[in-house]
């Protein structure tokens, strides 16, 4: 299954963010065309269009418009999203289910997960799919290749993936956000705290990305015996603090994903 012809239904930040990656990543602008009300431009030359183009065939639509609008929008794509299209959604909360619901005809229906640093090709890329055959599933990963790492997961982690994955850089965000804010707390002036909090952040995570060891290991070969690493991870590490917190976290997440996937289904 090719995807040389692809319809973006919307173009917020997360399908936005998916376009850059693409076009970064070497796919042609002309294999795009995006139907949106309100964005004046799009990256590229990306043909753009305030409504859907009648009589046109597209190998691939990707929903990229608010949840809660699936149901008004759906049917006017009835005509685009077919027989031998495959239907991708980055609508958070609505399952597979409902995507098979709104578009019966389709060839399959795709939940994809990415975050917005897929705009840089290193987002992880979660997937869920209805309809697909191996040769089908191969060629989607080929073409999100650009966007980062793909995993095929049980739609049933599905809510789990997406605290993580999806919602999992703002956590990070808020973690050097923190860091930056203890340091001036404790005395550096605010933008020197803010600039070596983020090159920091940007320097550890390129290390575990590329080292063989985990990020366990790792923070245990950074920090000496009676060191002042060590000093500081006894503070994370006390009765789980860390864990805990960010388990507790990622539960208030997952919850809620698991909430709007039983509204989307109402």
């Amino acid at each position: 299954m090719p995807f040389d012809s692809v319809l973006i239904m919307g173009c917020g930040n997360m399908a936005g963010a998916m376009l850059e990656g693409w076009l970064a990543g070497g796919h042609p602008a002309d294999r795009f065309t995006v139907v949106t009300p309100t964005r004046e431009s799009v990256p590229g030359d990306v043909e753009l269009l305030r409504d859907v183009p009648p009589g046109r065939h597209f190998d691939a639509v990707l929903l990229g418009f608010k949840p809660h609008m699936l149901g008004r929008i759906a049917p006017g794509l009835q005509a685009v999203g077919g027989e031998g299209t495959s239907v991708l959604s980055v609508l958070a909360g609505v399952e597979l289910q409902s995507l098979r619901r709104h578009f019966p005809q389709a060839g399959a229906v795709v939940r994809v997960m990415p975050n917005l640093a897929c705009a840089l090709g290193k987002s992880p890329v979660a997937l869920a799919e209805q309809g697909m055959d191996e040769g089908a599933r191969d060629a989607l990963v080929k073409f999100l290749d650009p966007l980062g790492t793909c995993e095929w997961v049980g739609e049933d982690r599905f809510d789990l993936v997406t605290a993580l994955a999806g919602s999992g850089p703002a956590f990070v965000y808020r973690f050097i956000d923190a860091l930056g804010a203890a340091a001036q707390r404790l005395g550096l002036p605010e933008e020197q705290a803010a600039r070596l909090a983020v090159a920091m952040t940007e320097g550890a995570a390129a290390l575990a990305a590329q080292s063989d060891h985990a990020p366990g290991k790792l923070a245990d070969m950074v920090a000496s015996p009676g060191g002042v690493t060590r000093k500081g991870l006894d503070v994370l590490d006390q009765d789980e603090a860390l864990t805990q917190l960010v388990t507790r976290t990622l539960r208030a997440a997952r919850d809620r994903s698991a909430e709007m996937s039983r509204e989307a289904r109402d």
